[in-house]
C-alpha cells in the first residue's frame, strides 16, 4: 500500500500549531519569555512543515487539514489544561470539524 509521508508531515504540522495555540494562550500577552520563544519557533515549524507537506497534498486539504488538527488540538488543550467548557454542543461541534478533516482526506488524489 502506498503512504505519502507528507500526510504524516502534515499531522506533525497540526500539532505544532496546536503547540504555538498553546504558548500563545501561556505567554500572558507576550509577557512569558519561555513561553514567547516555545510560540515563535512552534509557528515556524508549522508553517515549514505544511509548506513540506503541500508539494504533494493539495493547498485547500493540506491546508484545510493542517487549521482542523489546530482546532480540535486546541479545543482538547483547552478543555484539558484551561478548564475550558466541554459542553455537548462544543463536543458536537469538534466532531463536525473532525468528520471534515477525514472527508479531505478520502477526497484527496
Amino acid at each position: 500500500m502506498y503512504f505519502d509521508m507528507n500526510w504524516l508531515i502534515l499531522i506533525v504540522a497540526g500539532l505544532f500549531e496546536v503547540v504555538w495555540a498553546t504558548a500563545l494562550k501561556m505567554s500572558n500577552g507576550f509577557r512569558n519569555p519561555l513561553a514567547d520563544v516555545v510560540c515563535a519557533v512552534g509557528m515556524a515549524l508549522s508553517v515549514w512543515l505544511l509548506a513540506v507537506a503541500m508539494k504533494t497534498i493539495p493547498m485547500g486539504t493540506a491546508y484545510a487539514v493542517w487549521t482542523g488538527i489546530g482546532a480540535i488540538g486546541g479545543v482538547v488543550v483547552g478543555i484539558i489544561a484551561f478548564g475550558e467548557s466541554a459542553s455537548a454542543l462544543r463536543i458536537a461541534s469538534a466532531a463536525l470539524i473532525v468528520a471534515g478533516i477525514v472527508g479531505l482526506k478520502l477526497a484527496a488524489k
